[in-house]
């Protein structure tokens, strides 16, 4: 679907030019963005939480990075 937009040019003359061309919406589901459901059993949910702890609390580096640092 090609939908063409009319605009003015630097110079002041008409052009037509390509509109938007995505499709409007929203994520649809009950479980969009439930992590949980992601996760097959509890070990993995233990292992991912703690990932995610030592990503974010850690002192011995920073994000996903070894730095001495931070950025």
């Amino acid at each position: 679907m090609e939908v063409k937009e009319e605009k003015t040019r630097f110079d002041g003359v008409r052009v037509e030019v390509l509109g938007p061309t995505y499709e409007p919406g929203k994520p649809a589901g009950q479980d969009e963005g439930n992590w949980r459901r992601k996760l097959r059993d509890r070990e993995e949910m233990l292992r991912y939480l703690r990932t995610s702890e030592r990503y974010w609390y850690s002192s011995d580096w920073y994000g996903s990075e070894r730095r001495k640092n931070p950025a």
